[in-house]
């Protein structure tokens, strides 16, 4: 006797935006494959198309609603998520459903549920438990040695540049025993280094009043300082990076710095800065702006010396004279920050920095962050030069005909620099993806470094 199965209906699925949307992709997709639905690789191929959007700037806005535009045409049925999906218009009414009225369904960010919900409704399909498997650590966007592990949704502080807040609302804390878990997960999967994010990782449990939870029957505080030792002694059973992202300059940061300094979790900072001068920051209305970032750095550095820091700025911010600007050059020829994003100024539709008199002229911006960008570039290029002769550990993430292409433990994949490493020179040993290597530093330039492996 023969039975005839159904196929699974296909979900095509577009991800734009940063870390944290990638994350919410992922639970989506792993919901997905739980209740048994495949993924297409192409528009034709798939039966519906979920498109996760990105709103904070209008390039990323456009790009979202572009994408939604060419879901339209080439599929027809499209569901929308993310961030653009909480965006109101001038007249109050839903941007998305204004401008594509033909999409299924709109949900704002991490929104699982109701993702889920349009889908069930547009495009049901019964659950087979004995046919659809799904791996203990879900379905993974990024390569299999490294992935993002969100600690929290949201964000406390009302920065007058940003409208995340009205997009994911105020901080929710994680579970600090759900974190453990999928951490574990993880690196059972065969993860060598989790990236922690959120939209303040230093804010962790500050809503849940710091509760103490439990992990393998131990007490832990929902808290960035006993996170990141839990994680790092979790990494260590498994040899794999613990690395730390979006984390505020908050006095209780200098609490990492001896996990950092044992090895339990890479002596890497990502800082969002912003700016330096004290009223551009005022205007900005940063948390921590009234610390005293430089002393903070060189006390960090002297815990640390291998320390790694990140960060963001913003040149031509509404009111930033030539001073404030001139002020914020000399706080980095002072700060020697390894790893530099500049953005000039955009305005963002609902955020309050657009009623900040005395706006930048569009060419000063521009003229501004080359400026910072040039500083940048000298900078970059001293502290790597330093490093020439150093031996280091590289966490390979790519093959190519030379050898292959890693990361050290002061590089963020896709943001910061790389490690190109020569193989060794003994027969039928080769570099091989998601392998840490050690390798010594033969040569670098203003953004990377080249090796040969040991």
């Amino acid at each position: 006797m023969t039975t005839h199965t159904q196929a699974a209906p296909k979900i095509g699925f577009v991800s734009l935006g940063c870390p944290k949307a990638l994350v919410d992709s992922e639970q989506i997709l792993t919901q997905l494959r739980a209740e048994g639905y495949d993924t297409a690789k192409s528009y034709d191929g798939a039966d519906l198309v979920i498109v996760n959007t990105c709103g904070f700037i209008d390039a990323a806005v456009q790009e979202s609603l572009d994408a939604i535009g060419e879901a339209l045409n080439e599929n027809g049925k499209v569901i929308v998520t993310g961030c653009l999906g909480a965006k109101k218009d001038a007249d109050g009414d839903d941007l998305i459903q204004k401008i594509h009225p033909k999409v299924l369904a709109v949900t704002g960010p991490h929104a699982l549920g109701e993702v889920m919900d349009a889908v069930h409704i547009h495009m049901p399909k019964p659950h087979a438990p004995f046919i659809d498997l799904l791996p203990p650590q879900g379905v993974k966007l990024t390569p299999k040695h490294f992935a993002y592990l969100k600690i929290s949704e949201g964000c406390n502080h009302r920065c007058s540049f940003c409208i995340i807040p009205s997009m994911r609302g105020d901080l929710v804390s994680r579970p600090i025993a759900d974190v453990m878990l999928e951490a574990e997960n993880l690196f059972k999967a065969g993860v060598k280094e989790l990236l922690v994010i959120s939209q303040d990782t230093s804010a962790y449990g500050v809503d849940v009043k710091f509760r103490t939870g439990f992990w393998n029957g131990k007490p832990v505080k929902t808290h960035m300082t006993q996170l990141a030792e839990a994680l790092g002694e979790l990494a260590a059973q498994y040899g794999a990076w613990i690395r730390l992202h979006y984390v505020y300059p908050y006095p209780h940061v200098d609490q990492v710095m001896p996990l950092m300094a044992e090895g339990k979790i890479l002596p890497y900072l990502d800082v969002p800065l912003q700016h330096a001068h004290p009223d551009v920051l005022k205007r900005m209305k940063r948390p921590a702006s009234g610390e005293k970032n430089i002393e903070r750095i060189q006390a960090w550095r002297s815990m640390v010396p291998d320390l790694t820091i990140r960060s963001t700025f913003i040149a031509g911010f509404p009111g930033e004279t030539e001073a404030e600007f001139e002020y914020l050059l000399d706080f980095l020829k002072e700060a020697q920050i390894d790893r530099l994003g500049c953005f000039a100024y955009s305005p963002v539709e609902g955020a309050t920095a657009n009623d900040i008199p005395g706006a930048v002229p569009e060419e000063v911006r521009e003229e501004r962050r080359a400026r910072v960008m040039q500083l940048q570039e000298e900078i970059s290029k001293q502290r790597l030069q330093a490093k020439v002769g150093k031996t280091m550990r590289v966490l390979i993430d790519e093959l190519d005909r030379s050898g292959g292409v890693g990361r050290s433990a002061a590089d963020a994949p896709e943001i910061d620099g790389v490690v190109y490493v020569k193989p060794p020179y003994e027969p039928n040993r080769k570099l091989k993806v998601g392998e840490f290597v050690e390798v010594k530093i033969t040569a670098a330039d203003a953004h990377d470094l080249w090796a040969e492996a040991q």
